[in-house]
Formats: structure tokens, sequence, C-alpha cells
């Protein structure tokens, strides 16, 4: 079943506000966070915070992982430990850089018999992380890592690389396309990261259509003033959904059922653009569904 993730907001598990209203926000998901956005002085209260609200539910239809902190900090098995029990979505880990990285995480999870429903997601953000992107991705093959997809962290690859994050992101597009191609050779999902400049509304959406045309899934947020553009930008249009469905039928019409190519309005069409037909309608009646 295709579930839609174009819009995914980071919420602070500090503030418990914030956390009421995510079960309102027109996202198709929300990441509980208890890495960057919480203090140090902060962790423990965002957990329990965390803890109680997804126990809680309430979020409708929304996807909801919890970010946990990262492998080399002294919280990230209190983290794992209290998101195993909560039982969300998913749990998102940020800085995975190998393979041994998600065995960690599987290994944790399995001590505390955590339901298997629940995905793992590995935030791509390091150097290393990107040179091996496809032994991660290909762990997925073992059910054990329970491995969901990926969430790109441009932020934190400019850090570690020096890369300079510029508008227009042509400095890190071969590692976006790295990413993605791993993604998709194993069946995995991935996201883009988050836009910083908040105010910027038009250079937030020419980001998010230079990620939808480069195959992200969807894109991670960090204010819910950019969630409308997000959503608008990576649902397929009206038309599009037309000429699919159009696509669909005219290869099951009886002169066209062994064909591998049609002409259709004066195009040639073949039998690759129904598959790519038939997971437009999929998403576009999957994203009708959420009423968002």
């Amino acid at each position: 079943m295709i579930r839609p993730r174009r819009s995914l907001l980071f919420m602070p598990g500090s503030n418990a506000r914030a956390l009421e209203k995510a079960r309102t926000l027109p996202v198709d998901g929300l990441i509980l966070d208890l890495e960057d956005a919480v203090a140090p002085d902060a962790k423990a209260l965002a957990r329990d915070q965390i803890a109680q609200a997804v126990v809680a539910r309430g979020f409708g239809k929304r996807e909801v992982l919890i970010r946990i902190n990262a492998l080399d900090t002294p919280w990230w098995i209190d983290d794992l430990t209290m998101a195993g029990k909560a039982r969300p979505d998913g749990i998102l880990v940020p800085k995975i850089s190998s393979v041994a990285d998600l065995n960690a995480i599987a290994d944790r999870l399995g001590d505390i018999n955590a339901d298997q429903s629940i995905r793992v997601w590995a935030m791509i953000e390091t150097a290393r992380a990107v040179l091996d992107v496809d032994k991660i991705a290909a762990a997925s093959r073992d059910s054990e890592t329970r491995l969901a997809g990926f969430v790109f962290g441009p932020n934190d690859i400019s850090r570690e690389t020096r890369i300079r994050m510029k508008p227009g992101r042509a400095e890190m597009i071969p590692m976006i396309i790295q990413s993605v191609l791993a993604t998709r050779a194993h069946g995995l999902e991935i996201l883009d990261g988050p836009y910083s400049d908040i105010a910027n509304i038009d250079g937030f959406a020419a980001e998010c259509a230079q990620g939808r045309d480069l195959g992200f899934d969807g894109k991670t947020l960090i204010h819910p003033s950019h969630i409308g553009a997000c959503n608008a930008i990576f649902t397929p249009p009206a038309e599009e959904v037309a000429l699919a469905r159009k696509i669909i039928a005219a290869f099951q019409l009886p002169e066209n059922a062994s064909r591998g190519a049609i002409q259709l309005d004066g195009r040639m069409v073949e039998r690759l653009h129904a598959d790519m037909a038939r997971r437009t309608i999929a998403i576009a009646d999957a994203i009708a569904a959420t009423g968002n």
C-alpha cells in the first residue's frame, strides 16, 4: 500500500503545546524530535512528553516518527527504548553511517521486543553515509533492520564536508542522486531535508519542486507555514492523474491487451508508462483519502 509522504514536519518533543498542535496540522506525517530541536537539559522532559503523546494516539492518518539522538550520544539508548515501547509508526535515526549502526538499532529493538510494525528510517547526513549509501540501503534485505527509507540531511553534510549550501543546491545534486538511486535499487523511500530560510516561501517552493523532480517522495519541514506549498507541489497535478487514467484505460482495451506499445493522442506510449501511471493514480488516491 502506498502511503503519502509529501510533508513530514519536525516538532520539538520538549514543547508540549507543539505536540498537541501537531494533531491538527494538515501534514502527511510528524517527526517528534529528541535531537536538534531539544537542548541537552531538556532531553528527559522531551522523552517523557513524546512517550505520552504517542501512547495517547489521536494523530489520525498522520504517520508518526520519533527522531532519537545519534548513536554517539549518551541519550540514544533511552530514546530508542522509549520509542520501541511507545509504538510510533517509525523511528528516525540521525547520522547513520554504516550497516553496523543499523544493526545496533536492530539489536536494541530486539532486546526490548519492540513491535515488528515499527519501521526504521535512516538520516543520510555524513560523508561516510553518502559513500556507502548503497550498502546501507541493501541492509533492508535483512528484515531485522526494519529499514523503510532515508531522510537526506543537507545541513549536516554541509557542516562535515564544507560543501556550501547555496540556492539551487548544485553542489549537492551528485550526493542526492546517489542517495535516490540507492533507495530505488532496494525498494525504499527517500525524503528531502528541510529548508532553513523559513520566511523565503518562494525559495522553499523552488526547492520542493527541485526535490520532486530529483525523485524525492516528499520533504521534511521545520515550520508549519511550509505545509501548504509542500503538499501542493508533491501532489500529482489533476491533468497528470487524468492522463494516467487514460493510459491505463487504453491498455485495457481488448485490441491492446498483447501490445507492448500503443499510440495515444499522437504519442508513443509503452507498458513502462502504464506502470508509472498506476503509481500516479495510487498516490493521488492515497492523498485524496487523507483529506489534506
